[in-house]
């Protein structure tokens, strides 16, 4: 190889290289994308605070008097985002009523988050699964515990629920959904319903905990009242065919109660999604329970 071909191969490779290495010092670095909560309530009943993330339908305005229901959603550091997504959607095909979205999170972090929901979403303590996930996820030692349903429910319907109402423009139509954990605290709800919720979106809900408890009140209820005197009430359950064996059957148990029972104040509806894990439920219960319990076709 004579010198001259020599210079123009080492000018060909260093100019690649140049060109190269400028194409790489051209990408961007993605941005952290942070989403701030509308309002943060401090409860004193839970003695935490609580972040509010909030979606209002396209009319909403504060220059004239229409009130809309409001859906309360749980998980909402998630939860929130996926139902503000697919209420833009249905809203945009008048496919469901306008509806204010309050999405409800609990903590900051992984931990925080399944330590608050831990307490909040469940009926009754159960120190042998407290133990056990704390081994599993890596958690202090005696930092899970369990039971705070009653009082998260008594903070949601004296706290969060009359601060929205007091801030915004709102009627007396309040629903309210959940998945996993969060589906068991709304079936609890529902349960021990007074006629506060009226509409209910029961998802891939943990209906085994404790020994089937909130279950078999369920079946009690329906067993032993012939009428409920609650307001006419929307009702939506669903769970996957891949979620948890004991997941399906426990659904099904308490859908053919509640229908045998035929309270004519009570529609519901209920689903099981082919294919569907326990993760994977949740972003596809979204539209159907914004169709079941909101829609308008």
């Amino acid at each position: 190889m004579n010198f001259t071909k020599l210079l123009k191969n080492v000018f060909a490779i260093t100019t690649l290289f140049l060109f190269s290495n400028s194409l790489f010092s051209q990408k961007i670095a993605p941005k952290k994308r942070i989403t701030e909560p509308d309002h943060t309530i401090t409860s004193k009943i839970m003695e935490k605070e609580y972040q509010l993330y909030i979606s209002f339908p396209k009319s909403y305005s504060t220059n004239d008097t229409i009130s809309y229901p409001v859906l309360y959603v749980l998980d909402g550091h998630f939860s929130y985002h996926l139902f503000k997504g697919v209420q833009n959607l249905l809203t945009t095909d008048k496919a469901i009523e306008e509806v204010i979205i309050v999405g409800i999170r609990e903590g900051h972090d992984f931990n925080s988050w399944f330590i608050n929901r831990a307490y909040d979403f469940t009926p009754s303590k159960d120190t042998v699964w407290e133990r056990d996930r704390e081994k599993r996820y890596n958690l202090p030692k005696g930092s899970l515990t369990t039971g705070g349903a009653a009082e998260f429910l008594e903070s949601i319907k004296t706290e969060i629920v009359p601060f929205i109402e007091k801030n915004y423009k709102t009627n007396n139509d309040r629903g309210i959904t959940g998945w996993a954990f969060g589906g068991l605290f709304t079936a609890y709800s529902f349960i021990n319903s007074d006629g506060y919720f009226t509409r209910f979106g029961i998802n891939t809900s943990t209906l085994w905990w404790n020994n089937n408890e909130i279950l078999n009140q369920a079946i009690l209820r329906f067993s032993n009242n012939k009428t409920w005197d609650i307001p006419p009430t929307k009702v939506f359950m669903s769970v996957g065919t891949l979620d948890e064996l004991s997941m399906i059957p426990a659904m099904l148990k308490f859908s053919s109660h509640l229908k045998n029972r035929t309270y004519k104040n009570i529609d519901f509806e209920s689903q099981i999604f082919d294919k569907e894990t326990h993760a994977s439920t949740l972003p596809t219960s979204l539209s159907k329970t914004l169709a079941v319990l909101y829609g308008t076709k």
